[in-house]
Protein backbone atom coordinates (compact mmCIF):
# COMPACT_ATOMS: atom_id res chain seq x y z
CA UNK A 1 0.00 0.00 0.00
CA UNK A 2 1.03 3.43 -0.58
CA UNK A 3 0.31 6.65 0.25
CA UNK A 4 0.24 9.73 -2.53
CA UNK A 5 0.32 13.50 -1.77
CA UNK A 6 -0.47 16.35 -4.15
CA UNK A 7 2.06 19.33 -2.38
CA UNK A 8 -0.41 21.89 -3.57
CA UNK A 9 -2.95 21.03 -1.10
CA UNK A 10 -0.57 20.34 1.81
CA UNK A 11 0.35 23.44 4.35
CA UNK A 12 3.65 24.84 3.83
CA UNK A 13 4.30 23.00 7.12
CA UNK A 14 3.13 19.73 6.49
CA UNK A 15 5.22 19.56 3.15
CA UNK A 16 8.37 21.10 5.13
CA UNK A 17 7.71 18.32 7.77
CA UNK A 18 7.32 15.59 4.75
CA UNK A 19 9.88 16.72 2.47
CA UNK A 20 12.30 16.70 5.13
CA UNK A 21 11.59 13.80 6.99
CA UNK A 22 12.24 11.67 3.67
CA UNK A 23 15.27 13.72 1.99
CA UNK A 24 17.04 12.37 4.71
CA UNK A 25 20.49 12.68 6.21
CA UNK A 26 21.47 15.80 5.07
CA UNK A 27 24.57 17.29 5.35
CA UNK A 28 24.41 20.59 7.10
CA UNK A 29 26.52 23.89 6.07
CA UNK A 30 27.19 26.07 9.10
CA UNK A 31 27.63 29.00 7.08
CA UNK A 32 29.67 31.96 8.77
CA UNK A 33 28.50 35.73 7.16
CA UNK A 34 29.26 39.31 7.79
CA UNK A 35 27.38 42.48 6.97
CA UNK A 36 29.04 45.76 5.56
CA UNK A 37 29.21 47.29 9.18
CA UNK A 38 31.64 44.20 9.63
CA UNK A 39 29.21 42.71 11.94
CA UNK A 40 29.59 38.97 11.78
CA UNK A 41 26.59 35.97 11.57
CA UNK A 42 26.86 32.34 11.87
CA UNK A 43 23.79 29.73 10.85
CA UNK A 44 23.36 26.21 9.96
CA UNK A 45 21.53 24.80 6.89
CA UNK A 46 20.38 21.54 5.96
CA UNK A 47 20.06 21.90 2.25
CA UNK A 48 23.06 22.16 1.26
CA UNK A 49 25.64 20.01 -0.70
CA UNK A 50 28.56 20.07 -3.33
CA UNK A 51 27.70 20.00 -6.89
CA UNK A 52 30.90 20.16 -8.79
CA UNK A 53 34.20 19.61 -8.31
CA UNK A 54 35.77 21.50 -11.64
CA UNK A 55 34.90 24.66 -10.70
CA UNK A 56 34.25 23.31 -6.61
CA UNK A 57 31.06 24.58 -6.33
CA UNK A 58 29.36 24.67 -3.04
CA UNK A 59 25.47 24.83 -2.61
CA UNK A 60 23.16 25.84 0.15
CA UNK A 61 19.64 27.24 0.45
CA UNK A 62 18.42 29.78 3.23
CA UNK A 63 15.07 29.17 2.46
CA UNK A 64 12.21 32.32 3.62
CA UNK A 65 10.84 31.20 7.04
CA UNK A 66 7.62 28.70 7.40
CA UNK A 67 5.31 31.12 9.50
CA UNK A 68 5.90 34.32 7.46
CA UNK A 69 8.14 34.34 4.72
CA UNK A 70 10.61 36.70 6.56
CA UNK A 71 14.45 36.00 5.42
CA UNK A 72 17.46 34.99 7.47
CA UNK A 73 20.25 37.63 8.31
CA UNK A 74 22.39 35.02 6.12
CA UNK A 75 20.74 36.31 3.04
CA UNK A 76 21.23 39.84 3.63
CA UNK A 77 24.11 39.57 4.27
CA UNK A 78 25.25 37.55 1.26
CA UNK A 79 23.52 40.32 -0.96
CA UNK A 80 25.81 42.77 0.75
CA UNK A 81 28.54 40.84 1.21
CA UNK A 82 28.86 38.33 -1.19
CA UNK A 83 31.42 35.50 0.45
CA UNK A 84 30.88 32.67 2.90
CA UNK A 85 32.62 30.06 4.82
CA UNK A 86 30.96 26.79 5.17
CA UNK A 87 32.19 25.13 8.15
CA UNK A 88 30.98 21.30 8.33
CA UNK A 89 29.84 20.07 11.73
CA UNK A 90 30.71 17.21 13.68
CA UNK A 91 29.48 15.68 17.03
CA UNK A 92 31.57 17.47 19.00
CA UNK A 93 29.90 20.85 18.63
CA UNK A 94 25.75 20.09 17.14
CA UNK A 95 24.50 21.29 20.14
CA UNK A 96 26.54 24.89 19.91
CA UNK A 97 25.41 24.54 16.07
CA UNK A 98 21.59 24.21 17.24
CA UNK A 99 22.07 26.40 19.90
CA UNK A 100 23.24 29.29 17.09
CA UNK A 101 20.17 28.69 15.43
CA UNK A 102 17.68 30.42 17.23
CA UNK A 103 16.15 33.64 15.79
CA UNK A 104 18.35 36.21 17.49
CA UNK A 105 17.99 39.93 16.39
CA UNK A 106 20.38 41.10 13.58
CA UNK A 107 23.62 42.67 14.84
CA UNK A 108 24.05 39.65 17.43
CA UNK A 109 26.81 37.46 17.32
CA UNK A 110 26.23 33.82 17.33
CA UNK A 111 29.42 33.09 18.09
CA UNK A 112 29.16 34.49 21.18
CA UNK A 113 26.19 33.02 21.73
CA UNK A 114 27.40 29.53 21.04
CA UNK A 115 30.12 29.83 22.41
CA UNK A 116 32.51 29.19 19.44
CA UNK A 117 35.99 30.99 17.94
CA UNK A 118 35.91 32.85 14.97
CA UNK A 119 39.11 33.10 13.28
CA UNK A 120 40.34 35.20 10.27
CA UNK A 121 39.95 33.33 6.97
CA UNK A 122 42.73 34.15 4.33
CA UNK A 123 40.42 35.01 1.14
CA UNK A 124 37.03 36.02 2.55
CA UNK A 125 35.80 38.33 5.14
CA UNK A 126 34.04 35.89 7.37
CA UNK A 127 35.47 34.28 9.80
CA UNK A 128 36.16 30.29 9.89
CA UNK A 129 34.93 28.52 13.29
CA UNK A 130 37.56 27.02 14.88
CA UNK A 131 35.98 23.53 16.13
CA UNK A 132 34.91 23.04 12.54
CA UNK A 133 37.27 20.08 11.13
CA UNK A 134 36.62 21.49 7.73
CA UNK A 135 36.20 25.17 7.05
CA UNK A 136 35.27 25.87 3.12
CA UNK A 137 36.26 29.47 2.09
CA UNK A 138 33.88 30.70 -0.92
CA UNK A 139 33.02 33.37 -3.25
CA UNK A 140 29.47 33.84 -4.33
CA UNK A 141 28.96 32.82 -7.78
CA UNK A 142 25.15 33.35 -7.96
CA UNK A 143 21.93 33.97 -5.84
CA UNK A 144 18.57 31.87 -7.32
CA UNK A 145 15.70 33.03 -5.28
CA UNK A 146 13.12 30.31 -6.44
CA UNK A 147 9.78 32.82 -4.66
CA UNK A 148 8.56 35.38 -2.86
CA UNK A 149 6.29 32.95 -0.76
CA UNK A 150 6.99 31.18 2.89
CA UNK A 151 8.86 28.42 2.69
CA UNK A 152 10.77 29.26 -0.74
CA UNK A 153 14.48 28.59 -1.09
CA UNK A 154 17.26 30.94 -2.15
CA UNK A 155 19.84 28.86 -4.01
CA UNK A 156 23.34 30.38 -2.72
CA UNK A 157 25.91 28.79 -5.61
CA UNK A 158 29.75 29.44 -3.38
CA UNK A 159 32.77 28.99 -5.32
CA UNK A 160 35.30 27.37 -3.21
CA UNK A 161 38.20 29.38 -2.69
CA UNK A 162 40.24 28.08 -0.03
CA UNK A 163 39.80 24.18 2.10
CA UNK A 164 41.11 24.43 5.83
CA UNK A 165 41.35 20.66 7.15
CA UNK A 166 41.71 19.53 10.70
CA UNK A 167 45.11 17.25 10.46
CA UNK A 168 43.29 15.30 13.55
CA UNK A 169 41.11 13.78 10.72
CA UNK A 170 43.45 12.64 8.34
CA UNK A 171 44.44 9.19 7.45
CA UNK A 172 47.61 8.16 6.40
CA UNK A 173 47.08 8.84 3.20
CA UNK A 174 46.54 12.31 3.59
CA UNK A 175 42.80 11.96 3.19
CA UNK A 176 39.59 12.43 5.42
CA UNK A 177 39.00 9.57 7.29
CA UNK A 178 35.01 9.09 7.63
CA UNK A 179 35.70 7.33 10.93
CA UNK A 180 37.76 10.15 12.36
CA UNK A 181 35.55 13.12 11.26
CA UNK A 182 32.78 12.15 13.22
CA UNK A 183 30.20 14.58 11.39
CA UNK A 184 26.48 14.55 12.23
CA UNK A 185 23.87 14.71 9.03
CA UNK A 186 20.11 16.38 9.73
CA UNK A 187 16.85 14.26 9.76
CA UNK A 188 13.40 15.36 9.92
CA UNK A 189 12.42 17.36 13.08
CA UNK A 190 14.38 17.65 16.15
CA UNK A 191 16.66 14.32 14.78
CA UNK A 192 20.03 14.27 13.61
CA UNK A 193 22.91 11.36 12.36
CA UNK A 194 25.83 10.48 13.70
CA UNK A 195 28.16 9.05 11.38
CA UNK A 196 30.01 6.75 13.73
CA UNK A 197 31.25 3.28 12.92
CA UNK A 198 28.69 1.47 13.37
CA UNK A 199 26.76 3.32 10.87
CA UNK A 200 29.36 3.27 8.68
CA UNK A 201 29.16 0.36 5.92
CA UNK A 202 31.27 -0.13 2.39
CA UNK A 203 29.83 -1.30 -0.91
CA UNK A 204 32.58 -2.41 -3.55
CA UNK A 205 32.03 -0.42 -6.48
CA UNK A 206 31.72 -2.11 -10.10
CA UNK A 207 33.89 -0.03 -11.29
CA UNK A 208 36.25 -0.93 -14.02
CA UNK A 209 34.47 -3.72 -15.14
CA UNK A 210 30.94 -3.72 -16.77
CA UNK A 211 28.74 -5.63 -14.66
CA UNK A 212 26.24 -7.99 -15.88
CA UNK A 213 23.34 -7.10 -13.87
CA UNK A 214 20.46 -8.91 -12.72
CA UNK A 215 18.67 -9.61 -15.39
CA UNK A 216 20.97 -11.70 -16.73
CA UNK A 217 21.30 -14.18 -13.35
CA UNK A 218 19.86 -17.16 -13.81
CA UNK A 219 16.31 -17.61 -13.14
CA UNK A 220 16.02 -19.75 -9.97
CA UNK A 221 18.72 -17.25 -8.66
CA UNK A 222 16.77 -14.12 -9.97
CA UNK A 223 13.15 -14.34 -8.98
CA UNK A 224 15.11 -16.36 -5.28
CA UNK A 225 12.99 -15.11 -2.42
CA UNK A 226 15.79 -16.13 -0.42
CA UNK A 227 17.81 -13.63 -1.63
CA UNK A 228 17.64 -9.75 -1.12
CA UNK A 229 17.68 -6.73 -3.61
CA UNK A 230 20.94 -6.19 -2.01
CA UNK A 231 22.46 -9.51 -2.65
CA UNK A 232 21.37 -9.59 -5.84
CA UNK A 233 23.21 -6.55 -7.00
CA UNK A 234 26.09 -8.07 -5.59
CA UNK A 235 26.02 -11.21 -7.40
CA UNK A 236 24.82 -9.28 -10.72
CA UNK A 237 28.37 -6.85 -10.29
CA UNK A 238 30.54 -9.67 -12.17
CA UNK A 239 31.21 -9.30 -15.09
CA UNK A 240 30.11 -12.92 -16.17
CA UNK A 241 28.93 -15.82 -14.58
CA UNK A 242 31.35 -18.18 -13.55
CA UNK A 243 31.32 -22.19 -14.99
CA UNK A 244 28.72 -23.65 -13.65
CA UNK A 245 28.56 -26.38 -11.06
CA UNK A 246 26.59 -28.03 -12.29
CA UNK A 247 24.53 -28.83 -8.77
CA UNK A 248 21.36 -29.96 -8.83
CA UNK A 249 18.41 -27.56 -7.24
CA UNK A 250 18.49 -30.05 -4.10
CA UNK A 251 21.92 -29.29 -3.60
CA UNK A 252 21.69 -25.86 -3.84
CA UNK A 253 22.27 -23.71 -0.29
CA UNK A 254 21.40 -20.08 -0.22
CA UNK A 255 22.37 -19.91 3.30
CA UNK A 256 25.79 -20.31 2.38
CA UNK A 257 25.44 -18.43 -0.40
CA UNK A 258 23.88 -15.30 1.32
CA UNK A 259 27.29 -16.02 4.27
CA UNK A 260 29.33 -15.53 1.41
CA UNK A 261 28.27 -12.55 -0.03
CA UNK A 262 27.72 -10.72 3.08
CA UNK A 263 31.43 -11.85 3.28
CA UNK A 264 32.15 -10.01 0.02
CA UNK A 265 33.25 -13.91 -1.77
CA UNK A 266 30.87 -13.32 -4.74
CA UNK A 267 32.77 -16.01 -6.76
CA UNK A 268 32.32 -18.50 -3.82
CA UNK A 269 28.63 -17.71 -3.42
CA UNK A 270 28.02 -18.80 -7.05
CA UNK A 271 29.22 -22.35 -5.74
CA UNK A 272 26.79 -22.83 -3.82
CA UNK A 273 23.45 -21.48 -6.23
CA UNK A 274 24.46 -22.30 -9.78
Amino acid sequence: MIQSFDPTQLTVGDLQTLLQNAVAPRPIAFASTIDKEGNPNLSPFSFFNVVSSNPPILLFSPARKGENGGLKDTYFNLKEVPEVVINVVHYQMVEQMSLSSVSYAKGVNEFEKAGLTPIPSELVKPFRVKESPVQFECEVQQIIELGEEAGAGNLILCLVKRIHVQTSILDAKGQIDPFLIDLVGRMGGPYYVRTIKEALFEIPKPLGVMAMGIDQLPEHIKHSPYLTGNELARLGGVEALPTPTGKEPKAIDFEEAKKCIEAGNILEAFRYIY
